[in-house]
Protein backbone atom coordinates (compact mmCIF):
# COMPACT_ATOMS: atom_id res chain seq x y z
CA UNK A 1 0.00 0.00 0.00
CA UNK A 2 1.51 3.69 -0.74
CA UNK A 3 2.30 5.51 1.89
CA UNK A 4 -0.06 8.55 3.08
CA UNK A 5 -0.34 11.27 4.78
CA UNK A 6 -3.05 12.74 7.16
CA UNK A 7 -4.25 15.35 4.44
CA UNK A 8 -4.23 12.41 1.95
CA UNK A 9 -5.94 9.75 3.59
CA UNK A 10 -8.83 12.61 4.98
CA UNK A 11 -9.49 13.69 1.96
CA UNK A 12 -10.06 9.98 0.40
CA UNK A 13 -12.40 9.08 3.59
CA UNK A 14 -14.08 12.37 3.57
CA UNK A 15 -14.76 11.66 -0.39
CA UNK A 16 -16.25 8.03 0.26
CA UNK A 17 -18.37 9.10 2.95
CA UNK A 18 -19.99 11.87 0.53
CA UNK A 19 -20.38 9.75 -1.74
CA UNK A 20 -21.98 7.00 -0.06
CA UNK A 21 -24.60 10.23 1.55
CA UNK A 22 -22.70 10.58 5.19
CA UNK A 23 -24.48 13.78 6.33
CA UNK A 24 -20.90 15.16 7.86
CA UNK A 25 -18.27 13.37 5.61
CA UNK A 26 -15.16 15.92 6.68
CA UNK A 27 -16.24 16.00 10.88
CA UNK A 28 -16.84 12.26 10.52
CA UNK A 29 -13.42 11.28 9.33
CA UNK A 30 -11.54 13.65 11.31
CA UNK A 31 -13.57 12.26 14.42
CA UNK A 32 -12.93 8.51 13.24
CA UNK A 33 -8.67 9.65 12.32
CA UNK A 34 -8.71 11.08 15.26
CA UNK A 35 -9.87 7.82 17.55
CA UNK A 36 -7.24 5.67 15.47
CA UNK A 37 -4.44 7.65 16.19
CA UNK A 38 -5.40 9.14 19.60
CA UNK A 39 -5.14 12.16 19.19
CA UNK A 40 -7.34 15.08 19.51
CA UNK A 41 -9.03 16.62 16.23
CA UNK A 42 -6.78 19.65 16.03
CA UNK A 43 -3.60 17.43 15.95
CA UNK A 44 -4.71 16.54 12.67
CA UNK A 45 -3.77 19.55 10.86
CA UNK A 46 -0.52 20.25 13.20
CA UNK A 47 0.61 17.11 12.00
CA UNK A 48 -1.44 16.84 8.14
CA UNK A 49 1.98 15.89 6.18
CA UNK A 50 2.69 13.21 8.95
CA UNK A 51 2.68 9.59 7.18
CA UNK A 52 1.12 6.90 8.82
CA UNK A 53 1.63 3.66 9.64
CA UNK A 54 -0.06 1.11 7.62
CA UNK A 55 -1.56 -0.21 10.86
CA UNK A 56 -3.35 2.84 11.50
CA UNK A 57 -3.93 2.79 8.14
CA UNK A 58 -5.89 -0.01 7.66
CA UNK A 59 -7.95 0.03 11.13
CA UNK A 60 -8.89 3.98 9.68
CA UNK A 61 -10.40 2.48 6.98
CA UNK A 62 -12.50 -0.60 8.89
CA UNK A 63 -14.28 2.28 10.69
CA UNK A 64 -14.85 3.80 7.56
CA UNK A 65 -16.52 0.91 6.04
CA UNK A 66 -18.38 0.26 8.93
CA UNK A 67 -19.91 4.08 8.68
CA UNK A 68 -20.92 3.47 5.48
CA UNK A 69 -23.20 1.01 6.70
CA UNK A 70 -24.61 3.60 8.83
CA UNK A 71 -23.13 2.78 12.02
CA UNK A 72 -23.07 5.55 14.29
CA UNK A 73 -19.58 7.37 14.73
CA UNK A 74 -20.05 7.16 18.48
CA UNK A 75 -20.86 3.46 18.52
CA UNK A 76 -17.40 3.21 16.48
CA UNK A 77 -15.34 5.42 18.78
CA UNK A 78 -17.44 4.09 22.10
CA UNK A 79 -17.27 7.81 23.40
CA UNK A 80 -20.14 10.20 23.33
CA UNK A 81 -19.55 13.82 24.57
CA UNK A 82 -22.68 15.11 26.74
CA UNK A 83 -22.27 18.39 29.32
CA UNK A 84 -18.60 18.22 28.96
CA UNK A 85 -18.30 14.93 29.71
CA UNK A 86 -16.69 12.04 27.33
CA UNK A 87 -19.34 8.78 28.24
CA UNK A 88 -18.38 5.26 27.06
CA UNK A 89 -21.28 3.90 24.75
CA UNK A 90 -22.03 1.11 23.03
CA UNK A 91 -24.96 -1.06 21.16
CA UNK A 92 -26.75 -1.51 24.08
CA UNK A 93 -27.27 2.23 25.15
CA UNK A 94 -29.50 5.27 23.35
CA UNK A 95 -26.28 7.87 22.11
CA UNK A 96 -27.18 10.70 24.38
CA UNK A 97 -27.89 13.89 22.53
CA UNK A 98 -27.04 17.61 23.25
CA UNK A 99 -30.80 18.52 23.47
CA UNK A 100 -31.11 16.42 26.44
CA UNK A 101 -28.75 18.59 28.07
CA UNK A 102 -31.72 20.94 28.54
CA UNK A 103 -33.24 18.15 30.77
CA UNK A 104 -30.15 17.36 32.41
CA UNK A 105 -29.46 21.16 33.44
CA UNK A 106 -32.76 22.19 34.67
CA UNK A 107 -33.35 19.26 36.85
CA UNK A 108 -29.40 19.83 37.83
CA UNK A 109 -30.26 23.60 38.48
CA UNK A 110 -33.54 22.45 40.25
CA UNK A 111 -31.75 19.77 42.97
CA UNK A 112 -28.61 23.05 43.40
CA UNK A 113 -31.10 25.31 44.85
CA UNK A 114 -32.91 22.97 47.09
CA UNK A 115 -29.95 21.90 48.94
CA UNK A 116 -29.73 18.51 47.00
CA UNK A 117 -31.52 15.58 48.06
CA UNK A 118 -31.80 12.16 45.97
CA UNK A 119 -33.45 12.08 42.50
CA UNK A 120 -34.61 8.60 40.07
CA UNK A 121 -33.47 8.79 36.66
CA UNK A 122 -35.99 6.47 34.56
CA UNK A 123 -34.28 4.29 31.76
CA UNK A 124 -31.05 5.39 32.75
CA UNK A 125 -29.42 4.33 29.96
CA UNK A 126 -25.60 5.30 29.72
CA UNK A 127 -26.22 7.47 32.82
CA UNK A 128 -25.93 10.29 31.51
CA UNK A 129 -28.69 12.15 32.89
CA UNK A 130 -27.83 11.41 36.68
CA UNK A 131 -24.16 11.07 36.34
CA UNK A 132 -23.95 14.79 34.70
CA UNK A 133 -26.17 16.10 37.70
CA UNK A 134 -24.06 14.21 40.42
CA UNK A 135 -21.20 15.57 38.62
CA UNK A 136 -22.48 19.22 39.28
CA UNK A 137 -24.49 18.73 41.91
CA UNK A 138 -22.66 17.12 44.77
CA UNK A 139 -25.14 16.96 47.68
CA UNK A 140 -27.47 14.94 45.34
CA UNK A 141 -27.98 11.35 45.11
CA UNK A 142 -29.77 9.13 42.31
CA UNK A 143 -31.29 5.86 41.73
CA UNK A 144 -30.79 4.80 37.60
CA UNK A 145 -33.11 2.80 36.67
CA UNK A 146 -33.35 0.63 33.46
CA UNK A 147 -34.85 -2.23 31.65
CA UNK A 148 -32.03 -3.33 30.26
CA UNK A 149 -28.82 -4.99 32.35
CA UNK A 150 -26.55 -4.73 29.33
CA UNK A 151 -27.69 -0.79 29.44
CA UNK A 152 -27.21 -0.40 33.35
CA UNK A 153 -23.36 -2.60 33.02
CA UNK A 154 -22.48 0.73 30.60
CA UNK A 155 -24.09 3.28 33.20
CA UNK A 156 -22.16 1.73 36.47
CA UNK A 157 -18.37 1.85 33.83
CA UNK A 158 -19.22 5.48 33.60
CA UNK A 159 -20.48 6.36 37.54
CA UNK A 160 -17.16 4.62 38.11
CA UNK A 161 -15.27 6.37 35.66
CA UNK A 162 -16.44 9.84 36.48
CA UNK A 163 -16.22 8.66 40.84
CA UNK A 164 -19.78 9.12 41.46
CA UNK A 165 -20.99 5.86 41.76
CA UNK A 166 -21.03 5.87 45.11
CA UNK A 167 -23.89 8.43 44.97
CA UNK A 168 -25.99 5.88 42.68
CA UNK A 169 -27.92 2.94 43.49
CA UNK A 170 -28.49 1.00 39.98
CA UNK A 171 -31.54 -0.57 39.51
CA UNK A 172 -32.75 -3.26 36.65
CA UNK A 173 -36.83 -2.71 36.19
CA UNK A 174 -39.30 -1.21 34.27
CA UNK A 175 -39.76 2.00 35.24
CA UNK A 176 -40.81 2.64 38.98
CA UNK A 177 -41.48 -1.55 38.87
CA UNK A 178 -37.88 -1.61 41.11
CA UNK A 179 -38.12 1.41 43.51
CA UNK A 180 -39.26 2.30 46.55
CA UNK A 181 -39.10 5.14 48.68
CA UNK A 182 -39.45 9.06 47.72
CA UNK A 183 -37.89 11.54 45.83
CA UNK A 184 -37.32 15.18 45.51
CA UNK A 185 -37.07 14.69 41.95
CA UNK A 186 -37.78 12.38 39.00
CA UNK A 187 -36.19 12.71 35.23
CA UNK A 188 -36.59 10.87 32.30
CA UNK A 189 -35.68 10.79 28.87
CA UNK A 190 -38.50 7.70 27.71
CA UNK A 191 -38.84 6.40 24.20
CA UNK A 192 -41.70 8.35 22.33
CA UNK A 193 -40.96 7.51 18.94
CA UNK A 194 -44.42 6.37 17.81
CA UNK A 195 -44.15 2.82 16.34
CA UNK A 196 -45.26 3.72 12.62
CA UNK A 197 -42.31 5.88 12.59
CA UNK A 198 -40.10 3.76 13.87
CA UNK A 199 -39.01 2.63 10.00
CA UNK A 200 -38.85 6.09 8.41
CA UNK A 201 -36.20 7.61 10.85
CA UNK A 202 -32.56 7.75 9.63
CA UNK A 203 -30.48 4.42 9.18
CA UNK A 204 -28.23 4.55 11.68
CA UNK A 205 -30.95 5.63 14.61
CA UNK A 206 -32.26 2.30 13.53
CA UNK A 207 -29.23 0.75 14.65
CA UNK A 208 -30.12 1.94 18.26
CA UNK A 209 -32.26 -0.01 21.01
CA UNK A 210 -35.53 0.15 19.70
CA UNK A 211 -35.96 -0.60 23.60
CA UNK A 212 -35.14 3.41 24.39
CA UNK A 213 -36.82 4.71 21.33
CA UNK A 214 -40.63 2.64 20.48
CA UNK A 215 -43.35 4.96 22.31
CA UNK A 216 -45.90 3.08 21.67
CA UNK A 217 -48.89 3.84 18.72
CA UNK A 218 -48.76 7.28 19.45
CA UNK A 219 -45.35 7.82 21.35
CA UNK A 220 -47.21 8.41 24.28
CA UNK A 221 -47.24 5.37 26.32
CA UNK A 222 -44.48 5.75 28.84
CA UNK A 223 -45.46 9.32 29.73
CA UNK A 224 -48.55 8.05 30.92
CA UNK A 225 -47.15 5.62 33.03
CA UNK A 226 -44.84 7.75 34.38
CA UNK A 227 -47.02 10.56 34.87
CA UNK A 228 -49.72 8.21 36.64
CA UNK A 229 -47.31 6.59 39.14
CA UNK A 230 -45.18 9.50 39.28
CA UNK A 231 -46.98 10.96 42.74
CA UNK A 232 -46.12 8.04 44.92
CA UNK A 233 -42.65 8.45 44.49
CA UNK A 234 -42.52 12.04 44.95
CA UNK A 235 -42.32 14.30 47.95
CA UNK A 236 -44.45 17.31 48.65
CA UNK A 237 -43.33 19.78 45.76
CA UNK A 238 -41.34 17.49 43.92
CA UNK A 239 -40.21 18.14 40.33
CA UNK A 240 -40.56 15.58 37.39
CA UNK A 241 -39.01 16.10 34.67
CA UNK A 242 -39.04 14.81 31.17
CA UNK A 243 -37.89 15.40 27.85
CA UNK A 244 -40.73 15.21 24.51
CA UNK A 245 -40.46 14.63 20.96
CA UNK A 246 -41.73 16.95 18.33
CA UNK A 247 -45.54 18.05 18.60
CA UNK A 248 -46.08 16.14 22.40
CA UNK A 249 -45.33 18.85 24.16
CA UNK A 250 -49.19 19.81 24.24
CA UNK A 251 -50.29 16.34 24.81
CA UNK A 252 -47.74 15.76 28.02
CA UNK A 253 -48.47 18.90 29.51
CA UNK A 254 -52.35 18.38 29.51
CA UNK A 255 -50.97 14.84 30.93
CA UNK A 256 -49.39 16.66 33.70
CA UNK A 257 -51.98 18.51 35.06
CA UNK A 258 -54.66 16.02 34.73
CA UNK A 259 -52.65 14.21 37.10
CA UNK A 260 -52.97 17.48 39.35
CA UNK A 261 -49.50 18.68 38.56
CA UNK A 262 -48.77 22.45 39.09
CA UNK A 263 -46.59 24.83 37.75
CA UNK A 264 -45.68 22.90 34.80
CA UNK A 265 -42.91 24.50 32.20
CA UNK A 266 -42.43 24.22 28.65
CA UNK A 267 -38.75 24.29 27.92
CA UNK A 268 -37.25 24.88 24.27
CA UNK A 269 -33.87 23.50 23.31
CA UNK A 270 -31.57 25.97 21.06
CA UNK A 271 -33.51 25.00 17.84
CA UNK A 272 -36.81 26.72 19.62
CA UNK A 273 -38.15 23.04 20.23
CA UNK A 274 -40.59 22.37 22.72
CA UNK A 275 -37.89 19.96 24.57
CA UNK A 276 -38.57 19.37 28.20
CA UNK A 277 -42.08 19.60 29.98
CA UNK A 278 -42.03 19.94 33.95
CA UNK A 279 -44.26 20.05 36.90
CA UNK A 280 -44.45 19.74 40.68
CA UNK A 281 -46.61 17.80 42.75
Amino acid sequence: MQKKTVAEILKEATARLAAGKIENPRLDAEILLAHVLKWRRLNLYVNDEKILPLENILRFNELINLRLKNFPVAYLTKTKDFMGLSFAVNENVLIPRPETEILTEYVGENLRGSGGGIFADLGAGSGAICISILKFVKTARAAAVDISAEALEVAKFNAEKFCVADRINFYCGDLFAPLEGKFNAIASNPPYIPTGELENLQAEVKREPKSALDGGEDGLNFYRRIISDAPKFLVSGGLLAVEVGINQSAAVKNLLEAANFIDVEILKDLSGIDRVIAGRI
